[in-house]
């Protein structure tokens, strides 16, 4: 398993982001049955350099919490075996690990929303990686039957881990 992490702000947690990451990734795709060691890219960016993803990727000119970019078009949810079909793009060269995809995050968002939700910048950190490595395995929330499975999903992750709204 493997995570790079760039943070281009001076932002500090009191808690190890790349620990984090780490810890979310396995219990996701463990959840999921991943049967690869896989690597994740996250970004740590500001509100003003997220929008400005947001308006490229999506055409929305807003800041956001949260983006994904998974590497895989999935055809089912929690499926990998899509990228045993596109075995060369889905696949680190030299490692052979599954490139699961990229993740932003605006660190003014994490502070903002977890005083705005009354939990802790970890909870908060936490539940945005989670909701992203859930949409890098495939899954959506467009309509409320996606959503109501995401939620059950995140829920799950973050209580096995103990990482709780009061945490």
């Amino acid at each position: 398993m493997t995570s790079y992490v760039e943070n281009e702000t001076n932002t500090e947690f009191p808690f190890d982001i790349e620990q984090l990451l780490v810890e979310l990734m396995n219990a996701v795709l463990e959840r999921e049955g991943c049967p690869y060691e896989a690597q994740v890219n996250l970004l740590l960016t500001d509100n003003q350099g997220i929008r400005q993803y947001n308006n490229e990727f999506r055409k929305i000119d807003s800041p956001t919490d949260v983006l994904s970019f998974p590497m895989i078009e999935f055809e089912r949810e929690g499926d990998f075996s899509a990228a045993e079909e596109a075995e060369a793009d889905c696949f680190e060269p030299e490692t052979g690990e599954l490139l699961l995809g990229d993740i932003v995050i605006s660190v003014e968002k994490v502070k903002e929303q977890a005083i705005q939700f009354g939990h802790s910048e970890k909870r908060e950190f936490a539940f945005l990686v989670t909701h992203s490595l859930l949409h890098l395995c495939g899954y959506d929330h467009m309509e409320p039957d996606e959503a109501e499975v995401m939620e059950k999903k995140q829920n799950e992750i973050l209580n096995f881990l103990g990482i709780t709204r009061d945490v």
